[in-house]
């Protein structure tokens, strides 16, 4: 008999419309889960089952949280002391959307501090277990919603990826993690990182689930004048082939800097591709190498702005003090991790005066020659695609004292964010007996064809998902 944790989300919301599931068996069957996770993937879990009523399109499936995410009433930290205990008045419309669709508030998950990471070690709640390995990392910043995922104790969770941070979990905890075009999900009470990049998206099991999820998470929102109302219709994917589809692999990506089973993995899957019916040419993107160094002036500039407000004065931690310098100094050093200081600083000094045409002009610059880069492409190809990440999931601590190698996890994924278009990684396989991810860009409000691609390929490569249930 399947197990109620086995369906995923799309099965358990038909099997509850059905009459076969109940929705609160379901959602306590769950909290029971969060409530005994071991891999740190949870920062607040809800006590109880939300009142019973009409179940709406997501059938009444629980829904695991960011913890970036405004909820009202409840802990919303984004992994930092500064906010600790905080509970906004107010919830994020995209989490409002979701549950008014029928996807009730599950649990708050854990992540890198201000999403500043890629290893979820940046968390000053403790870093998150991987749990094909837990010795291992689950990826950043997201890396609590993917664990949570990977494990089984949320059958589906949103994210939000500024520079890789639903895409990079996704792949290292073998799951679905969709990046939407920017704009296509309101950005209000997300809990800003850098308001030009972050966006919000689903960390999931397969792809349906991500169409599934995604298909309630757009609209309009005057609250965020950078929303718009998404001009497809996002169906539920059903492709079973990839006739007439050419898929684009950048010219420089020859494997050096990858790992040999990442690499292996990747071409496999572009062979699969191929008989599906996919055509595979080279493409040119000759920009795409100054993602990184736009992205790490780009992000930690706006970052020095958006994280000015916490001061010690409006909202969160306040550290006592005797003149208002002081509080300022002392609530923002004690509240502020390593990385998030090392962030501020950076960005402080990229929009001071006298250097901001030299760094965040030119970074900006750098950004739209990569845009153009990926139009052009998009004239040759339907899609472009790379490995998620160069490596699979790497030891606790190994990159925590080279801040470079960290960020080179990320080198993917950035030029994608910067372009603003969407993306998703798909589970393509294992290396050293860990998930390797394979990421598939298309042109902005391409998410429909992307996830009905993506589909068809997760059906070739027939990934086997419950292995991490199984490990964790």
């Amino acid at each position: 008999m399947t197990a109620i944790t086995d369906l995923t989300a799309r099965q358990a919301a038909d099997a509850i419309a059905d009459g076969h599931l109940d929705a609160t068996e379901l959602f306590e069957t769950y909290r029971a889960r969060a409530a005994a996770d071991d891999l740190n993937a949870y920062t607040w879990v809800a006590e109880q089952a939300p009142a019973a009523g009409a179940p709406g399109p997501l059938g009444g499936v629980p829904l695991a949280v960011k913890d970036l995410f405004c909820t009202e009433g409840v802990p919303s930290q984004a992994g930092s002391r500064i906010l600790e205990g905080y509970l906004p008045p107010y919830t994020a419309t995209v989490v409002a959307q979701l549950a008014q669709a029928g996807a009730p508030l599950l649990a708050k998950t854990n992540q890198d501090e201000f999403a500043m990471g890629s290893s979820n070690e940046n968390s000053a709640y403790g870093p998150v277990l991987n749990p094909w390995d837990r010795s291992r990392v689950p990826g950043g910043s997201s890396g609590g919603s993917a664990a949570a995922v990977a494990a089984g104790s949320a059958p589906w969770a949103l994210g939000t990826d500024t520079g890789g941070s639903i895409r990079q979990p996704a792949a290292l905890c073998g799951i679905v993690g969709l990046k939407p075009t920017y704009g296509t999900v309101s950005r209000y009470g997300m809990i800003a990182f850098a308001s030009s990049l972050d966006q919000a998206g689903p960390l999931t099991r397969d792809v349906t689930d991500a169409a599934l999820l995604y298909r309630h998470m757009t609209g309009r929102d005057r609250r965020d004048s950078t929303s718009l109302e998404h001009p497809e219709t996002i169906g539920l994917p059903t492709a079973q082939r990839l006739d007439g589809i050419t898929l684009g692999v950048p010219e420089d990506l020859t494997g050096e800097g990858i790992q040999d089973g990442v690499y292996a993995a990747f071409e496999a899957t572009l062979a699969l591709a191929q008989e599906l019916g996919a055509a595979i040419r080279r493409v040119a993107l000759p920009h795409a190498d100054h993602g990184l160094s736009a992205y790490y002036v780009i992000a930690p500039a706006e970052a020095s702005s958006n994280l000015a407000r916490f001061d010690g004065v409006r909202y969160g931690r306040r550290i006592d003090a005797d003149d208002l310098t002081s509080m300022y100094t002392r609530t923002r050093h004690d509240g502020f991790g390593p990385e998030v200081k090392r962030r501020i600083m950076l960005g402080t000094y990229a929009l001071s005066s006298g250097y901001y045409d030299a760094y965040y002009g030119r970074a900006q610059r750098v950004r739209t020659k990569i845009a153009q880069d990926f139009t052009g492409a998009f004239g040759e190809v339907d899609f472009v695609v790379t490995p998620t990440s160069p490596t699979v999931a790497f030891a606790l601590g190994a990159k925590t004292g080279d801040p470079l190698a960290m960020y080179l996890n990320d080198y993917f994924t950035v030029p994608i964010s910067l372009a603003g278009i969407p993306a998703i990684s798909i589970p393509a396989g294992l290396s050293e007996g860990l998930p390797v991810g394979f990421q598939m860009a298309g042109p902005a409000f391409s998410e429909h064809r992307i996830l009905d691609a993506a589909f068809a390929l997760e059906q070739a490569i027939g990934f086997d998902a419950t292995a991490a249930r199984t490990a964790a």
